[in-house]
């Protein structure tokens, strides 16, 4: 249900980065134009496999959101001589192309360059175009804050936890930075886990907070940058 309130202002805009099945890009379009993400609109999701079953969610949602694909492989195939930092560059392009006030990493598979995030802060202009403000990048991770950074992390901290060599597990949101996982957290909670259990329902619960958190640090960042209505804040 869409809240009354949002009606009055332009909404802040989102642009969601995937790689595949996006149930935490589903937990944000829940959540636009509610009171859990008030006077929001997703404009863009960008793919970086073709068989992301989140760009159906995106292009299947009411009203359908535009998504577009670039793969890294394709992109360097297509031009010769191009690098992994200059598909950064290109994906930054593109999501610059929406005018999002924030973007979200939702489940992107993909390890970005400086030159994308130099992109955002605006200290790299793109087609002559200078941003006015930095344009907040940021990430969710399914570990503490410098626990099990990079990927497979889940497995990895459910193996360690197993072993007893970790005494708790938890998912955080973070802001990136070209230190993999070592960006500030904006919200970090810790996740139960239970000795000899399967990692089957140690990941459900899993999800269920990644749903929750992604959409109160998407909230967070966008305060930042274009504070909600007062009639929002004070309800």
């Amino acid at each position: 249900m869409e809240d009354p309130s949002t009606a009055t202002t332009s909404p802040r805009r989102l642009a969601v980065l995937i790689s595949g099945e996006g149930t935490n890009l589903q937990a944000l379009i829940n959540a636009q134009n509610t009171s859990s993400l008030p006077n929001t609109r997703i404009v863009l999701v960008l793919a970086n496999r073709k068989n992301a079953r989140g760009l159906i969610r995106a292009s299947t949602a009411l009203p359908p959101i535009p998504t577009t694909y670039l793969g890294l492989q394709p992109f360097l195939k297509s031009n010769p001589g191009k690098t992994r930092e200059d598909y950064d560059v290109e994906v930054a392009r593109i999501v610059l192309r929406a005018k999002p006030d924030a973007v979200v990493c939702a489940g992107w598979m993909h390890i970005v360059s400086e030159g994308f995030l130099d992109v955002f802060k605006g200290t790299r202009v793109l087609d002559g175009e200078a941003l006015s403000r930095e344009i907040p990048v940021i990430n969710i991770h399914p570990a503490l804050f410098g626990q099990f950074d990079g990927t497979h992390a889940v497995e990895r901290g459910f193996e360690a936890f197993q072993k007893g060599e970790v005494d708790e597990l938890g998912v955080m949101v973070h802001r990136v930075v070209k230190e993999v996982d070592r960006g500030e957290p904006l919200i970090q909670r810790r996740v139960e886990v239970v000795k000899g259990e399967a990692i089957e329902a140690y990941e459900e619960r899993l999800h269920k907070v990644e749903w929750e958190i992604i959409v109160e640090a998407t909230r967070m960042v966008l305060d930042e940058v274009q504070p909600p209505l007062s009639s929002d804040s004070s309800s």
